[in-house]
């Protein structure tokens, strides 16, 4: 199975992608299946309250920064579904940046889509972002990179309606003192881990650590190494696109990885129960 399962297009407020393009690319590419996870990341942003048209690509640069357009999004992916059924699957998905606090908002969402995938993953912090360091100011390493991870551990107690947790370390990509050791977050991944097992839930690879430049995969290979011997099934691979040329990059060599780290399947999704394809 040949998968793009972490996509972003305009109805994300960091890509000017236009959607249908998008599949047009991936068809392209050979892709045999994509799933569309378009940002929404409450505490941070509002949600859309304009027009429920589906967007124009010159449209996306005025747009403000908020979450997906939901209905336009639906609108649009159930379009483009049966326009291009005879070509590439494409499910609907989204990717939520929770934090324990927006988790009510989530539930709210949730229940008024369709989804056949949702990726878990923690963007911020005490409504502070990571990328521009507002959440890591002030804190010593050892007091963002732990709290981070005990949100992820607060959430998935909490929250039980998504598929996977993305880039489950990616605070790792934000931190500008360099790697912290594994070994002193250990105890809190390994919560994590046994959580999301025991849940029915997965973890992706998110192949976007090429581009950053990181040393190792996202999640580590330490970490993916630790779900497998935890019995971990449940993986699922996406690109986090947000420009064309990061569009199935690294597929399949990541498939290769997996393999090399005694996997035998990677995940596809629909209705939000796991459909598992040989690597």
């Amino acid at each position: 199975m040949y998968a793009d399962y972490h996509l972003h297009t305009y109805y994300s407020d960091d890509s000017d992608y236009p959607m249908e393009q998008l599949v047009l690319d991936a068809i392209s590419k050979g892709l045999q299946e994509i799933c569309l996870t378009d940002h929404v990341d409450y505490g941070v942003k509002d949600d859309w309250t304009g027009s429920s048209d589906i967007y124009h690509p010159e449209e996306r640069a005025a747009l403000p920064v908020m979450n997906v357009n939901y209905p336009a999004y639906h609108a649009q992916i159930q379009m483009l579904q049966k326009k291009y059924a005879e070509k590439i699957v494409i499910r609907e998905g989204m990717e939520f940046g929770m934090q324990v606090h927006t988790i009510p908002e989530y539930r709210k969402l949730f229940s008024s889509y369709p989804f056949d995938f949702i990726i878990l993953s923690c963007h911020q912090v005490e409504d502070k972002e990571f990328w521009n360091q507002d959440f890591q100011n002030g804190k010593t390493q050892e007091e963002y990179n732990r709290t981070y991870y005990e949100e992820i551990l607060q959430v998935i107690r909490r929250y039980k309606d998504y598929s996977v947790l993305g880039h489950l370390d990616m605070i790792t990509r934000y931190d500008q003192a360099g790697i912290y050791p594994f070994e002193k977050v250990a105890d809190l991944v390994i919560e994590i881990l046994k959580q999301v097992i025991a849940d029915g839930k997965g973890i992706e690879v998110n192949t976007s650590c090429h581009r950053y430049g990181l040393s190792d995969l996202t999640p580590s290979r330490e970490i993916l190494r630790l779900y497998r011997e935890l019995g971990g099934t449940i993986v699922t691979i996406g690109s986090d696109t947000h420009e064309p040329s990061h569009l199935a990059a690294y597929i399949r060599e990541t498939m290769d990885e997996l393999k090399t780290l005694g996997f035998t399947s990677l995940c596809t999704y629909q209705n939000m129960v796991p459909a598992f394809h040989a690597l």
